[in-house]
């Protein structure tokens, strides 16, 4: 499908119309149309399906707007959402009001999980995705450090799965950009749905958000993103760093495709592993 316009079915589906193109990922294409809700988002997948985002949407449906995206509509291969006109959290930290998008992000995973999930949501288990870094293996021009780095984050892995404390249904990439500014406040969006410890929740955010490179690795930043988000969404500090640590690592597994040789985290790796504690 060519990112200039989505197919008429898929329009009449929805009763949409005057989609005008916005970004294109490498799961989706996403268009912004006038829809018998008004202005909303119309996310259509590449393939014939949601791919791992399906469970996302069954989240966005159960929380219904609170701290959310509200969701009006989806087929197989393809969801109508809410218009979010933002500004983005990422937005607040590329013009220098990182610690307002801190604040922000810690208030709204706080609402989010203030919402009560269905008991009987089927949701894929944080264990499941962990198996591709325990999994993961090394070119030789693999950097040793990197090697002791990726086990040390297998070994976190393993202790803070071995010692679950509070389990619930998480939006699995709650960061900066995955928020915006709506009339009813900052709402998230692109939920992926996992179910894991709800530590897990803020952990992608240190890696966050896109063009704050340098804020990433900045050790002060790292440890006052966990004073913040430990205090605003009461999960424990240590955890908290573990699990940030652990799914830097995660996603340079991910992005490997195969032996892992390079990739241009393994410094954010560095610094997230030194900083979290050993043991929780």
């Amino acid at each position: 499908m060519g990112a200039t316009c989505p197919a008429p079915e898929i329009l009449d589906s929805f009763q949409a119309r005057e989609p005008a193109f916005v970004v294109e990922t490498a799961l989706a294409t996403i268009w912004k149309v006038r829809s018998p809700r008004g202005e909303a988002a119309l996310k259509v997948y590449h393939g014939e399906d949601m791919k791992n985002e399906a469970a996302g949407f069954d989240l966005l449906a159960a929380w219904d707007g609170h701290g959310a995206a509200k969701l009006y509509g989806r087929t197989a291969r393809a969801a109508l959402l809410e218009w979010l006109p933002g500004p983005s959290l990422g937005d607040l930290t590329r013009t220098g009001r990182d610690d307002d998008a801190a604040a922000h992000l810690g208030e709204a995973a706080r609402t989010l999980h203030a919402r009560s999930m269905p008991a009987a949501m089927k949701l894929p288990d944080l264990t499941d995705w962990l198996a591709d870094l325990f999994a993961v293996t090394f070119a030789p021009s693999c950097p040793p450090d990197t090697r002791r780095n990726m086990g040390r984050c297998q070994a976190l892995a393993r202790r803070l799965l071995s010692s679950p404390t509070e389990t619930a249904a998480l939006h699995g990439d709650l960061h900066h950009d995955n928020i915006r500014w709506s009339e009813r406040g900052y709402c998230a969006f692109d939920a992926k749905g996992v179910r894991g410890d709800r530590a897990f929740e803020l952990a992608n955010a240190f890696r966050n958000p896109i063009g704050a490179e340098d804020r990433q690795r900045d050790p002060a930043r790292v440890r006052h993103l966990a004073d913040c988000w430990s205090e605003s969404f009461a999960v424990d500090r240590s955890r908290l760093l573990a699990w940030a640590a652990v799914k830097c690592a995660l996603s340079i597994a991910w992005r490997a495709g195969g032996p892992l040789e390079r990739d241009p985290e393994f410094d954010l790796l560095a610094l997230l592993t030194s900083i979290a504690p050993e043991g929780h």
